[in-house]
């Protein structure tokens, strides 16, 4: 087995440096640690976390991403949500959304459950499955001058791209966003189509 690369990216920081860019981004969030991320920069009306929804973030951006096919669609969330959802990554080869981007923020933890090791703690390679699923442009992540390069694929690249963040299993604070799904849902929704009037 080869040496393992050292890992010295620290999320917050990381995530960060994604959104600083983000202009008219659309933006879902996987549950727990990338949602607070996300909120530690910004609570954006075109965020749309995903309170209690493990493994399902990769396909509700890929919906958002059919029917926005004019705004950029980032994914962020997790290795654990990611491997609970890897089924997903097919799904989204095969409908090819050039406007579709999924960041993994990767510490190898499952950090809703006590901080137990992922398989990509073990090897598991998220990347690699990605392009195994049918993904063109896949990177995993560890340095800073990596980070910097795939900010731009995640940004810039047709997609869907798929980019492994590595960073370091240190827990940050909680940072809440609102929590209330369908007060989430209208905001995100109203800010995207503009207010719905109700049907007579």
């Amino acid at each position: 087995m080869p040496a393992r690369k050292r890992i010295s990216l620290d999320r917050r920081k990381v995530v960060a440096k994604i959104l600083k860019q983000r202009d008219d981004l659309l933006l879902v969030t996987g549950l727990g640690a990338p949602t607070w991320d996300a909120a530690s920069v910004e609570d954006n009306p075109n965020n749309f976390y995903l309170w209690g929804g493990m493994g399902g973030a990769v396909l509700t951006g890929l919906g958002l991403a059919l029917a926005q096919p004019k705004r950029r669609v980032l994914v962020i969330t997790g290795d654990g949500e990611m491997l609970m959802g890897v089924g997903g990554l097919a799904t989204v080869a095969v409908q090819k959304p050039s406007n579709f981007a999924i960041c993994i923020i990767d510490n190898q933890r499952y950090g809703e459950t006590g901080m137990q090791e992922t398989h990509t703690e073990h090897g598991a390679d998220l990347a690699k499955m990605a392009s195994g699923a049918g993904f063109q442009i896949t990177s995993t992540v560890y340095t800073a001058k990596e980070l910097s390069e795939a900010i731009n694929i995640l940004y810039t690249a047709s997609g869907p791209v798929f980019v492994d963040i590595k960073v370091t299993g240190v827990s940050q604070p909680m940072i809440l966003p609102p929590r209330d799904g369908p007060t989430l849902k209208h905001r995100f929704r109203e800010n995207l189509l503009g207010s719905v009037k109700p049907h007579r």
